[in-house]
C-alpha cells in the first residue's frame, strides 16, 4: 500500500451560489478569473490524514472540487499510517487543545514514532510536486512533511484547523513538539487569531475561518418525505415508505440511502417528540456523556428524546479513542432510569459511502427541533453552521470557532461554561417550550450562514493567498 493515497476530487461550479450572493457574488468571479490566469501549468496539492469522517474531509471535499469546477488544478492526498503514529498524533491533537488525553508525553520516542510513519510518504510526496507546484499540508498529522516539501521554486502553506482559546502547558508543549515541522513554510494559516501559536513569523499568518457548502449532500434541501424515509432506513424512525430516501450526490445524480446505522436504544423516535440531538465524532472534547447527563438530570421537558450520532468507529482511521468514547456513552445510557432511558438514543453512522453518510446527518439535523454543540474545547465546529443553515435554534459551548458562528441571543444561545450542565438543560427547554422564539432564533442562524460561512468566502480567501504567496 502507497504511503500516500490520491482522493478522487468532483468539478462543481461556483455559480451555483451566485443566486444565494446577489451581488457580492462578483467578488467570487473576479478571484477566479485572476487565480485561473496565475495557477495555469501549476498543482495545488492538498494533503490531510484521511478522506472520511471529521469536518477537514468534509470541509477539503467541498473545497477543492469549487477550486476545480473554476479552473484550477487540484489534488487531494491522504497520509497512510500505523496504529502508533496515530496514537500519537490524537495525543498531540488533544494537548494542542490543552487537554490530557491519554496522558502520554510528548518526546525523543513518540518524535520517532512520528518522523518514522511519514518518512516513506515524503518521498512520494517529493516525486509527485513540480516547480511552480502549491502545497497545502492540513493540520498536525501530516505537518512532519512541510520540511521535505520546502523549495524556493514551490509554496508550502500549512494550514491548522484547531487550537484553544486559553493555551496552557500541554498546549505549549505541543506547539513546541511540532514548530519545527512547520516553521519553514511560505504561510501558516489558521481558522481565528487566538489559536495562532507563539513563535511562527507573524508575517507569514493568515487567518481564515472555515465554511460550509449549502449545497452538498450534508447541507442539501430535503423535504420532510425523505427526512422521515432517510430515519426510517437508519432505524431512528418508523415510516411506511423507505423508498424515498433520496438525496442528490456531488455530481448531481439520484441515490437512496440504505444502510442502517448501529443503535443503541429501547426503539425509535416517537414522530411526535421534540427532539434534541448533537453530531460529531465520539471524542471525550466533544462531550457526549455530559451532553446526556443533562439532558438527563436537568431537563425539564418530560416528551422530548435526545439522539447523540456520530460516525461508526471503524470507519474513522485516524482516531483510536472513539470505540472507548462511544463505549463510556453506550454505559452512562444503560445506568439510566428505565423511562429516561428509552428517550436517548446513539446512532453510529456507517461510514462505508461519505455521500450516504452526509445525507444521514442532514436528515437528523432537519428532524431536530434543537441541535446542541456542547464542546470542551473546539477549533471551529462545522457542525454548528450546517445546522444554523437548516434554520435550527443552536445551543452551543463558548469556545472556540463556536462563538465566531453564533450571536448570542439573536442566532442561538452560548454556554459560558460548557460543564454546567443545568445552564445547557435550561436553554434547551427554553427553547421546546418556546417554538416561535425557536423558529425565530433558527431564521437568523440561516442568514448568518448565508453571510459569512458559506463555501465561496474561504475559496476567495485562499485564492488570495496563492496569488500573494506566488506573487513574492
Amino acid at each position: 500500500m502507497a504511503a500516500l493515497q490520491e482522493v478522487t476530487v468532483a468539478s462543481l461550479s461556483p455559480e451555483r451560489f451566485e443566486a444565494l450572493l446577489g451581488d457580492r457574488y462578483r467578488e467570487v468571479d473576479e478571484a477566479i478569473d485572476a487565480s485561473r490566469r496565475l495557477l495555469k501549468g501549476r498543482v495545488v496539492w492538498h494533503v490531510n490524514s484521511t478522506a472520511r469522517g471529521g469536518g477537514v474531509a468534509e470541509l477539503l471535499q467541498s473545497l477543492l472540487a469549487y477550486a476545480r469546477g473554476a479552473g484550477v488544478d487540484v489534488r487531494w492526498l491522504t497520509i497512510a499510517g500505523n496504529p502508533d503514529f496515530f496514537r500519537v498524533t490524537k495525543r498531540i491533537h488533544n494537548h494542542l487543545h490543552d487537554s490530557e488525553g491519554d496522558g502520554g508525553p510528548l518526546g525523543p520516542d513518540e518524535r520517532e514514532i512520528y518522523e518514522s510513519a511519514l518518512a516513506e510518504a515524503a518521498d512520494e510526496l517529493v516525486e509527485l510536486v513540480h516547480s511552480g507546484d502549491v502545497v497545502y499540508i492540513h493540520d498536525p498529522q501530516p505537518a512532519g512533511l512541510v520540511p521535505h516539501v520546502v523549495a524556493s521554486d514551490v509554496r508550502v502553506i500549512w494550514r491548522c484547523h484547531i487550537g484553544v482559546d486559553r493555551p496552557g502547558e500541554l498546549a505549549r508543549a505541543a506547539w513546541d513538539f511540532m514548530r519545527p515541522y512547520v516553521a519553514d513554510a511560505d504561510a501558516y494559516v489558521f481558522s481565528r487569531e487566538r489559536f495562532v501559536w507563539e513563535g511562527l513569523d507573524e508575517d507569514r499568518i493568515w487567518i481564515v475561518p472555515p465554511s460550509i457548502d449549502a449545497f452538498s449532500p450534508k447541507n442539501e434541501d430535503l423535504d420532510p418525505e425523505a427526512v422521515r424515509a432517510i430515519l426510517a432506513v437508519i432505524g431512528l424512525q418508523d415510516a411506511d415508505d423507505v423508498g424515498h430516501a433520496l438525496f442528490r450526490r456531488f455530481d448531481g445524480s439520484e441515490a437512496r440511502v440504505t444502510r442502517r446505522a448501529d443503535l443503541v436504544q429501547d426503539g425509535p423516535v416517537p414522530e411526535d417528540a421534540p427532539l434534541v440531538s448533537q453530531v460529531s465524532r465520539w471524542d471525550r472534547l466533544k462531550d457526549p456523556v455530559g451532553v446526556l447527563r443533562s439532558f438527563a438530570e436537568y431537563m425539564e421537558s418530560d416528551r422530548a428524546h435526545l439522539l447523540l450520532a456520530g460516525p461508526s468507529v471503524a470507519g474513522v482511521s485516524d482516531d483510536p479513542e472513539g470505540a472507548e468514547v462511544l463505549a463510556d456513552v453506550t454505559s452512562h445510557r444503560e445506568s439510566l432510569p428505565a423511562q429516561k432511558r428509552a428517550c436517548v438514543h446513539l446512532a453510529s453512522l456507517p461510514m462505508d459511502d461519505g455521500e450516504e453518510n452526509a445525507a444521514m446527518v442532514n436528515a437528523i439535523q432537519r428532524r431536530s427541533d434543537v441541535v446542541v454543540q456542547k464542546s470542551l474545547a473546539e477549533g471551529f465546529g462545522l457542525t454548528v453552521a450546517e445546522a444554523m443553515w437548516k434554520a435550527r435554534p443552536m445551543v452551543a459551548s463558548r469556545v472556540g470557532g463556536i462563538q465566531d458562528q453564533i450571536q448570542d441571543g439573536v442566532s442561538g444561545v452560548l454556554i459560558d461554561d460548557p460543564t454546567d450542565l443545568q445552564a445547557v438543560a435550561r436553554a434547551v427547554d427554553g427553547f421546546i417550550s418556546d417554538p416561535e422564539r425557536a423558529a425565530e432564533v433558527g431564521q437568523a442562524a440561516r442568514q448568518r450562514v448565508i453571510e459569512d460561512f458559506l463555501g465561496t468566502r474561504s475559496l476567495v480567501q485562499y485564492m488570495h493567498l496563492i496569488e500573494k504567496l506566488l506573487a513574492d
